[in-house]
């Protein structure tokens, strides 16, 4: 798990770039920010910070080394350098978003032993060594990730059914099914099954159907649209950005602002949130 961020300009009052800090210490307050030192003895990632903020960058290019790292240990930190001020602050911010399926944090509902049972069992169903599966299992905790960053108190049905969710039509029964299946392998209660059932059928209640629509689109653009613009064939590119933004109301555009995306699909985006966002309210 991602559990630190060393920087090498790191004074005994704390980071010195600014007051930037607070914003990443409050957006991820499990992830410790340390001088380089504090990283001695364990497992350090070196990342540089121009590279990530330069104008080309696609984010995609690191994801192998920084998942590497991930898997060879229990307690990764990563060294980030090659910026100052301001600029080191938003690029840590953007690296602790797009690997936020690394930090894993967890709130009162799902800090609890059945919740760690459930995410085990969920690994389980993975084939971790094929690619396209693993960004899959990915793209699924990045999701629980979102849900907890939309809503902090959001309790365990929601984060539980992020890992099955599939979009804005309902789950397939062999899907919800499935999802059922492992929550009671897990220990969860009958209570908590017919409530995640609900939420992936769409029958539950609106505001936590919502919930889970907002954090898949979000996930989208944190994890997987890189991917997409690689493969996917032009025309549908724009479709499916429209579809993942169509999802996502005004007060969620700011998260957008907390990511690294490649150009592309910055600049798709940004032709599509003109039309659907004008900044005079307007249609």
């Amino acid at each position: 798990m991602l559990r630190q961020l060393l920087l090498s300009d790191f004074r005994s009052e704390g980071p010195a770039a600014g007051h930037g800090w607070p914003l990443v210490q409050h957006a991820f307050p499990t992830v410790q920010l340390a001088p380089l030192a504090a990283g001695r003895g364990g497992r350090v990632l070196h990342l540089d910070a121009s590279e990530w903020n330069a104008p080309a960058f696609d984010p995609i290019a690191w994801d192998a080394r920084v998942f590497e790292a991930a898997e060879s240990t229990e307690w990764l930190s990563l060294h980030l350098d090659g910026a100052s001020s301001e600029a080191l602050v938003v690029a840590a911010l953007e690296i602790l978003t797009r690997y936020q399926c690394l930090v894993r944090r967890r709130n009162a509902a799902s800090a609890t032993p059945l919740f760690s049972r459930l995410l085990a069992r969920y690994r389980s169903l993975h084939d971790l060594e094929q690619p396209r599966v693993r960004a899959e299992f990915h793209r699924a905790v990045d999701a629980w990730q979102w849900t907890l960053r939309l809503r902090p108190d959001v309790d365990l049905p929601p984060q539980a059914a992020a890992f099955f969710h599939e979009g804005e039509q309902p789950t397939t029964p062999v899907r919800a099914d499935l999802a059922v299946r492992v929550l009671e392998e897990a220990g969860a209660d009958d209570a908590t099954c017919r409530r995640v059932r609900e939420l992936l059928t769409r029958t539950a209640n609106a505001r936590d159907v919502s919930l889970l629509d907002t954090a898949d689109a979000l996930s989208f653009f944190c994890r997987e649209a890189s991917a997409w613009f690689r493969e996917a064939p032009p025309e549908h590119r724009r479709r499916q950005v429209a579809r993942m933004l169509a999802r996502l109301r005004p007060e969620h555009l700011r998260w957008l602002g907390h990511m690294r995306l490649a150009p592309a699909v910055r600049g798709q985006l940004e032709v599509l949130v003109a039309a659907h966002f004008p900044v005079d309210g307007t249609a």
